[in-house]
């Protein structure tokens, strides 16, 4: 018995493409709505302040992935010169529960990240949005415009913030290069950030006593706001001023909240989760003028559909290394 392994280099090296990841993620999200996955909420350990280690475990049906991520996610990185998101992802055969796979889930991670703020602009932004704002230029923000490039197609000016002014920057370069028809606005603040803006893409570290710099001010008419670091960017006030409140998955945004650090000032009800939205259970924007919030926490399901993708690639190219069980 053998299981491919696969380096982020090798993950890399499949080129998958954001519009492969985002249709794979959203027929996760479609089966989950249909009630083909299985999914516990992820539980977790937190060696340091505002670090944590999650185990991420999921089934799903038809496509027939299997498996658990074991991500961490550490600010405290940066500062050393080393990467927020690191872990593994273990892919397992659905028939017989035997692993076949162990891969780097970094760029997983990033890639699904970005998938599920473009599938919640699929489902909840105007057709005509045409402005975006970013807050926090790192990884996650660079995989959410790749993201909302595929899904919005009147997309002309991307309106970025971030705490460290170099990050913006660096962004902007970077994005500008392979989006050259986008115009990119660096932006002093995050009120300047989301002036103007049609979608806003939230995607700063999740730290438990955070400081939320987005107020319900910002929050325009007629706009989506898409939370990647929890409460960590909004005010209760913003959250609760939403006419529709969407989340990637209900019962680990409660089970979150019961553990008492986030999502405490969230409204008391919730219009749907995305699995429904892209099961077509449930309607997503409804008109014009509906302020929508979509809170994406990141779940298991993404991980499995996108790393069965890879999985499959690498069988087909013959990347990686075959190591004996």
């Amino acid at each position: 018995m053998e299981i491919r392994y696969l380096s982020r280099a090798d993950v890399e090296s499949l080129n998958v493409s954001m519009k492969e990841v985002l249709e794979a993620v959203d027929n996760g999200f479609r089966l989950k709505g249909l009630g083909k996955t299985e999914m516990p909420p992820k539980p977790g350990v937190h060696p340091r302040e505002d670090c944590f280690i999650h185990a991420m475990p999921a089934y799903v049906r038809e496509v027939e992935s299997a498996g658990m991520k074991w991500v961490s996610g550490f600010p405290s990185n940066i500062a050393k010169g080393l990467p927020y998101i690191t872990g593994l992802l273990i892919l397992n055969d659905p028939d017989t529960g035997l692993p076949i796979a162990v891969m780097d889930c970094a760029w997983i991670t990033a890639m699904r990240t970005g998938a599920s703020a473009g599938i919640s602009a699929k489902h909840l932004a105007r057709p005509d949005s045409s402005v975006a704002g970013i807050l926090g230029c790192g990884v996650q923000a660079r995989t959410s415009l790749m993201a909302l490039v595929e899904t919005l197609p009147e997309l002309k000016q991307v309106r970025c913030n971030d705490l460290y002014p170099e990050s913006t920057k660096k962004f902007i370069a970077e994005m500008s290069e392979q989006f050259s028809s986008l115009e990119f606005i660096a932006c002093d603040n995050p009120a300047e950030m989301a002036t103007g803006s049609d979608v806003i893409v939230s995607a700063t570290s999740i730290l438990k006593d955070a400081k939320p710099p987005l107020d319900e001010s910002m929050f325009n008419e007629g706009a989506l706001a898409v939370s990647l670091d929890y409460d960590s960017a909004w005010t209760s006030g913003a959250m609760t001023a939403a006419d529709k409140f969407v989340s990637d998955d209900i019962n680990q945004l409660l089970s979150t909240k019961a553990q008492g650090h986030f999502f405490g000032g969230i409204p008391d009800e919730i219009s749907a989760d995305l699995g429904e939205l892209a099961a077509g259970l449930k309607p997503g924007r409804e008109n014009d003028s509906e302020r929508i919030f979509s809170m994406n926490m990141g779940i298991a399901v993404d991980d499995m559909v996108t790393a069965k993708v890879l999985y499959q690639r690498a069988g087909e190219m013959n990347i990686g290394v075959m190591l004996p069980l």
